[in-house]
């Protein structure tokens, strides 16, 4: 039976522009690459991520009424995501990211909420009725949202799992807790506890001070091309990263912890988890886009099994 996971998070519409170099201050750049509008939001790539990888992905949003929001909530149902719970405002524009894009493939993001700052405990509460077996949820919503989402799972005994992107220091974390997954990336980990991921000592030390501050039983922190760090609070891995060439990672670090949390619930092994998300997340880099770059379970199975021939 599929694990029915509640996304309660964010929905955007993305304006990728793919550039040779992101321009200085004052300065005006002619450059040679493309721009495109595609679907993307940290919540809702997530979302996407868990209705193609198998999951029964049930999305919590607010999208603006205009044509932006018309055609993510069309793009949602024909990934399979149910979306009784995805609203659309008269008061707000749907979200937009506008997403900068460098030939290395290193992105800048700048992010409008429009409707997404008006996602209201009311539609928290509402969206709980469904009897989820896991939240997944992250900051690019309001702390105050996140908090009480949290509230409702522990209430109901399910599992939490956190994708702590990006970095929002009006989220207290120590009222998310007890967690099942806290992720962070490099740089949200340095956000919230000052240590710089750079080495097996570094990631040891600030897993075990989010560990304090969110009481999870996993912490894994994302480390881009060097995989991922794994602690339980006894032992810790590394779990390394599949080789791949890197085109844009928009989407990447979403699909990452989306993955691992739809397979760590469907077989309980963290270290297989990571493993499963890091060929996700390296399927992921190796396109351009954000939600559209996202694989679907068949890909991801055969992307493991051709890499065991190597």
């Amino acid at each position: 039976m599929k694990k029915r996971i509640l996304v309660i998070s964010s929905a955007n519409l993305d304006f990728v522009m793919n550039m040779t170099r992101v321009p200085g201050a004052g300065e005006t750049l002619i450059d040679s690459g493309s721009y495109t509008y595609l679907p993307g939001g940290k919540g809702a790539n997530a979302a996407v991520a868990l209705a193609r990888l198998g999951g029964d992905c049930v999305f919590c949003t607010r999208l603006g009424n205009d044509q932006n929001g018309k055609a993510l909530k069309g793009f949602y149902k024909d990934c399979g995501i149910d979306l009784r719970f995805v609203k659309q405002d008269e008061k707000a524009p749907t979200g937009l990211a506008a997403i900068l894009v460098e030939a290395s493939g290193m992105n800048r993001i700048i992010v409008y909420p429009g409707s997404n700052a008006l996602l209201s405990k009311e539609d928290v509460e509402e969206a709980f009725t469904c009897y989820p077996d896991a939240l997944f949820i992250n900051f690019e919503i309001h702390s105050e949202i996140v908090q009480t989402a949290c509230e409702y799972a522990k209430r109901q005994g399910i599992p939490i799992f956190v994708d702590a992107g990006p970095a929002d220091s009006t989220v207290r974390l120590d009222l998310l807790g007890p967690l099942e997954v806290f992720s962070p990336n490099e740089s949200e980990t340095y956000e919230f506890t000052g240590i710089e991921p750079s080495n097996m000592e570094n990631c040891l030390r600030a897993a075990m001070l989010l560990q304090k501050k969110t009481q999870a039983k996993y912490i894994i922190i994302k480390l881009g091309e060097r995989g991922c760090f794994v602690y339980d609070g006894i032992h810790y891995n590394l779990c390394a990263p599949f080789e791949t060439v890197s085109v844009d990672s928009t989407a990447a670090g979403d699909a990452f912890t989306a993955a691992l949390t739809l397979e760590y619930l469907r077989g309980g092994d963290i270290l297989e988890a990571c493993r499963f998300a890091n060929a996700v997340g390296s399927i992921v880099v190796s396109k351009p886009g954000a939600s559209s770059s996202i694989p679907y379970e068949a890909d991801v199975r055969r992307f493991l099994e051709e890499q065991k021939d190597i």
